[in-house]
């Protein structure tokens, strides 16, 4: 239980971030260059992403990695 509570913080995290650029979904996949679907998955919370995807996601948000993950 604990890890879908993760993976839903993490996912909101993520989402917040992007917004706070005022990206869409499209556009953060094409920045990150990871696949819109993947990402969308990444943010509900429904995937338990690599830790390449999040080295990516953070990179195209200008954060570091901790900075997802710290919750």
């Amino acid at each position: 239980m604990r890890d879908k509570l993760f993976l839903k913080k993490l996912g909101k995290r993520i989402a917040e971030e992007r917004k706070k650029h005022g990206w869409t979904q499209e556009k953060f996949a094409e920045l990150s260059g990871i696949e819109r679907s993947s990402l969308a998955r990444i943010e509900s919370g429904g995937v338990n992403s690599t830790i390449n995807k999040l080295r990516q996601i953070a990179k195209a948000l200008d954060i570091e990695i901790g900075e997802l993950v710290t919750l």
